[in-house]
């Protein structure tokens, strides 16, 4: 399976199967014009309620990530969405702003903090070799 949910995360479920699925689409794993599950057949393989699997589909949806037709089922997006970058510079400012807040409560200081995040997107390139 491309994602894992925890039942026990304070990240609500959906929002779990919403983030899989974008991190699958990210590094590959998930393809454009890749063939979906279907809601029913994702809720019996992580035993997991269908209308969570719905509210996920939908969010991946209205961000572009997935499309659905009628009678052929859901896909990866072919297209890519066009993205305005300043609403896109803005949201990632936003968290990383709550990064920063998490990290003044876990006593990191901006160079802890940095250095972390410099290790995080190394680890991220390795994984996608």
């Amino acid at each position: 399976m491309w994602f894992i949910v925890d039942p026990r995360s304070s990240i609500p479920i959906y929002l779990q199967l919403v983030n899989g699925v974008k991190e699958a689409v990210a590094r590959g794993v998930l393809v454009a014009g890749e063939k979906m599950p279907s809601v029913r057949e994702l809720a019996t393989q992580i035993t997991i309620n269908p209308n969570t699997i719905a509210k996920a589909y939908q969010e991946l949806e209205r961000e572009g990530i997935i499309e659905t037709f009628r009678g052929r089922g859901t896909f990866v997006t072919q297209k890519k969405k066009e993205v305005n970058r300043e609403d896109g510079k803005r949201i990632l400012k936003m968290l990383m702003r709550n990064i920063l807040i998490e990290a003044y409560h876990f006593q990191f200081d901006s160079e802890e903090t940095v250095g972390l995040f410099q290790e995080v997107v190394r680890a991220w390139e390795k994984e996608q070799v």
